[in-house]
């Protein structure tokens, strides 16, 4: 399996597919590359498609650290280090794309065009009392509980609705999925601290905010509120699909990504 060594001795699983431009597709607080789904093997057929999995989830090092956004970031530019690359496309889901707005206020160089998927530039009180709530579910509940609720958030009711088995079969795994609850605490913190919006008119990078409408996790205000403060950056806004949206409206998103990406 493809590690990277990062410079405190932390490893990041990752792969990379296909050939093209690069583009990282970064997956949001769980952190595990295979959450793009069929949406890699679409889009390596345009592009060297890079996955990786955060530090402290799925096959990447399970550090016992105090997370951040900037941290995060900060290990997925020595990846694009590893690698050779001098500058990526960015597609960040979520956490992922907090951590698209570090790199393209603190590292602009780096970050060819940035999609910005389902994201935000400062918590306000709904985030936080929905990341307390999981919070405290995972605290006193444990990992199936907190999975149980998360899919409740996470997706729209009618894929729920179709998708009873295998979210009750993750639900059978989330001890292997979240074997150290301490880590998801501590990376659920650093994202409700997350806060760019005095730094992001500072972004040069084509800009490309994504959304649904439904989303119940990251609301469409906080897209609106990304290209308000981006300057040039335009949004895309889906009639429905939750906050996981990109795997359930996967051909319209690579479409509308496609298009931006190779203007």
């Amino acid at each position: 399996m493809p590690q990277a060594r990062l410079r405190d001795g932390a490893e990041l699983y990752y792969e990379v597919h296909g050939s093209g431009p690069p583009l990282f597709l970064v997956a949001g607080l769980g952190g595990d590359g295979r959450w793009w789904g069929a949406n890699v093997a679409e889009l390596a057929q345009r592009f060297t498609v890079v996955v990786h999995d955060h530090r402290g989830t799925a096959r990447s090092t399970l550090s016992r650290i105090d997370y951040s956004v900037a941290q995060m970031a900060d290990d997925a530019l020595q990846l694009i280090d590893t690698l050779g690359f001098d500058k990526v496309h960015w597609c960040g889901h979520s956490t992922g794309g907090a951590m698209g707005q570090v790199l393209a206020t603190e590292h602009p160089g780096r970050i060819d065009r940035l999609v910005l998927s389902a994201t935000w530039a400062k918590t306000d009180a709904f985030f936080r009392r929905l990341f307390e709530m999981r919070s405290l579910m995972l605290r006193e509940l444990g990992p199936a509980a907190y999975l149980k609720a998360s899919a409740l958030a996470l997706n729209s009711p009618a894929w729920v609705r179709d998708h009873d088995a295998d979210l009750a079969a993750a639900e059978a795994k989330a001890s292997e999925t979240i074997p150290v609850p301490e880590i998801v605490l501590s990376r659920i913190a650093a994202i409700v601290a997350h806060d760019r919006r005095a730094e992001l008119q500072r972004v040069r990078a084509p800009t490309l905010a994504i959304c649904a409408r439904d989303d119940t996790v990251t609301p469409l205000y906080f897209t609106e509120e990304l290209v308000r403060l981006i300057p040039g950056a335009r949004a895309y806004v889906l009639p429905d699909g939750g906050h996981a949206y990109p795997n359930v409206h996967g051909a319209e998103f690579r479409r509308v990504m496609t298009a931006f990406l190779s203007e």
